[in-house]
């Protein structure tokens, strides 16, 4: 049965081993990761009972509250429980005593849609801008595109923060520079997601639109493209029938690759904007040297572009023949 499969079929079956693999090499850096971050908070003066600890408390309460919290024991066992809870989702208990699933998952979702806005819009914008300045190599608007997104692309993001703040909030008035949160906990108004959105967005369009612009002329040099040139087919239904469907792979890689860019700058971002999510999670999980909250932090997030990373996997597999 097998040998009356067409190669693309043979190609879709073989992915998910592939997959498989990948998600396998992909989690062995995630662990070393986390147990960095175990170590790096245990390396932090102080400890997670002191920082929590009120006024008043004498030698011996901190002490309970170290034994309470596991600090007596070392790191390396530590480290080995809390991942030994992750396959039932269980992220320890913090030092204020709330599980850190629980406390994670009301932040989390702020992050995911802060972005995944930016996502959607710098993959939106880049494609067009990378398709406008392809078709016309060499002339006056790739060379703007081209010079314009290197230039964005070496903007940090509190830069466009601020950028975006004195601009829009301070000089015109047009949208508020702080988000305000309803009584569910969400931003109060859709406004006040534009300018984080943007904060994110502008750096990684720039990113994105170098390698849109650099996919779409490695294609154009194909001999499938030449040819369908010398057919004297429009410019636009070369690159869009031609030039585009070979590029998608490299634009989804890089596309993929923002990800990780996108929710590390989220966490400024959020601070910046008093954006509800992880960013103030683990800003004072940091400051409370809570080892499970940031690890559990640093294990949501890299599960997040781990699977964004593998679908691009997948869709480059199926898309380039899976071939490597």
């Amino acid at each position: 049965m097998a040998g009356g499969l067409t190669p693309r079929a043979r190609r879709v079956m073989l992915v998910p081993g592939r997959i498989a693999v990948l998600a396998a090499k992909r989690a062995l850096p995630l662990v070393a990761l986390l147990a960095l971050v175990f170590a790096t908070v245990e390396l932090l003066p102080g400890d997670a009972a002191t920082a929590t600890a009120g006024r008043g408390e004498s030698a011996a309460d901190l002490e309970r509250r170290r034994l309470l919290l596991g600090l007596d024991r070392p790191v390396l066992e530590r480290f080995w429980d809390w991942m030994s809870g992750l396959p039932s989702g269980d992220l320890g208990t913090s030092a204020r005593g709330e599980p850190v699933a629980r406390l994670l998952g009301g932040a989390f979702p702020g992050t995911l849609t802060l972005g995944g806005l930016a996502l959607l819009l710098t993959a939106t914008c880049s494609l067009a801008l990378g398709c406008w300045a392809a078709l016309r190599p060499g002339g006056l608007v790739d060379r703007a595109v081209s010079g314009s997104a290197t230039a964005v692309l070496a903007l940090p993001e509190f830069v466009v923060a601020v950028a975006l703040v004195l601009v829009f909030s301070l000089w015109t008035g047009w949208l508020p520079a702080v988000t305000i949160t309803g009584a569910d906990g969400s931003p109060a108004s859709w406004r006040m997601l534009v300018l984080p959105v943007l904060a994110l967005t502008i750096p990684q369009t720039g990113w994105n639109t170098r390698i849109v612009r650099a996919a779409l002329a490695d294609e154009a040099r194909a001999p499938h493209v030449e040819t369908a040139v010398l057919d004297g087919l429009p410019p636009h239904r070369v690159l869009t029938r031609h030039v585009l469907p070979g590029a998608l792979p490299t634009i989804t890689a890089g596309l993929a690759t923002s990800t990780g860019m996108l929710l590390g700058g989220a966490v400024v971002v959020e601070t910046l904007f008093n954006h509800p999510g992880i960013g103030s999670v683990l800003a004072g999980a940091v400051t409370d040297r809570d080892t499970p909250v940031v690890a559990g932090v640093t294990a949501l997030t890299g599960a997040v572009i781990s699977g964004v990373l593998l679908l691009a996997d997948a869709v480059r597999d199926l898309m380039s023949g899976g071939r490597r």
